[in-house]
């Protein structure tokens, strides 16, 4: 059951499609979102890649538009990522695309059974996030 869940989420997902990023470079611009500012070394480690595969990753997402790198003004070596404006609306509108794909299969389902769905839902997002971030989430979805 809970590879048939996994493989038809994905199909929902996919009909909201994340081109023009791969699913590393999604990853990349989420983790900024969170972080912005980090620098290379730090998007790396969070990627578990390496800073020369980070920084060519890098380089496709600002030929896109999508990241900005700003050389820190403490340490002229260093390079600050950050989300542009086009990367934050890519994001937004990704989460628009795939939360109106999820409604419609939601607005298939019997009341009760979507009633169960988010309140599972709520505890796998905190489990997860406790074994991600080392603190469950609130119920808006950020670190308790």
């Amino acid at each position: 059951m809970t590879t048939t869940a996994v493989e038809l989420l994905e199909v929902v997902w996919g009909r909201a499609s994340t081109a023009p990023t791969s699913a590393s470079q999604l990853r990349a611009l989420h983790i900024l979102e969170h972080h912005d500012g980090i620098n290379l070394r730090t998007l790396a480690e969070s990627l578990a890649s390496t800073p020369p595969s980070t920084s060519r990753l890098c380089d496709r997402l600002q030929a896109a538009g999508l990241v900005e790198r700003v050389v820190s003004p403490e340490d002229r070596r260093e390079v600050r990522l950050h989300l542009s404006g086009p990367g934050r609306a890519f994001l937004a509108e990704l989460r628009a695309r795939r939360e109106r794909e999820l409604r419609t299969v939601l607005a298939g389902m019997p009341a009760a059974k979507r009633v169960a769905l988010l309140e599972g839902l709520e505890a796998f997002c905190s489990t997860a996030a406790a074994q991600i971030h080392g603190a469950p989430l609130d119920v808006d979805g950020r670190t308790a």
